[in-house]
């Protein structure tokens, strides 16, 4: 199992795609070791959309499934990385 891969994400309408989004995460959560969201926050307004990097683990045609499985979400770009 490797875990040299990143995910790297920008996801359009945070508010409206979240949920969607987050089902395909749990979907997939035994294959993503870690998560990180980032998006502009200041005193007077936090950003709709955003970016999110997901270390995923596993064999890489499940890696490969589940960038597809986020790519054909509304709102969602997902690119893989791969550092092997």
């Amino acid at each position: 199992m490797s875990c040299y891969y990143v995910i790297g994400i920008r996801m359009d309408n945070r508010t409206g795609n979240a949920l969607n989004f987050q089902e395909v995460l749990t979907k997939n959560g035994c294959n993503i070791k870690a998560r990180l969201g980032l998006h502009e926050v200041s005193d007077n307004a936090c950003a709709n959309d955003g970016l999110i990097v997901l270390q995923p683990c596993g064999e890489k045609e499940e890696i490969e499934q589940l960038v597809k499985e986020l790519n054909r979400l509304e709102g969602i770009t997902a690119k893989l990385i791969d550092l092997n």
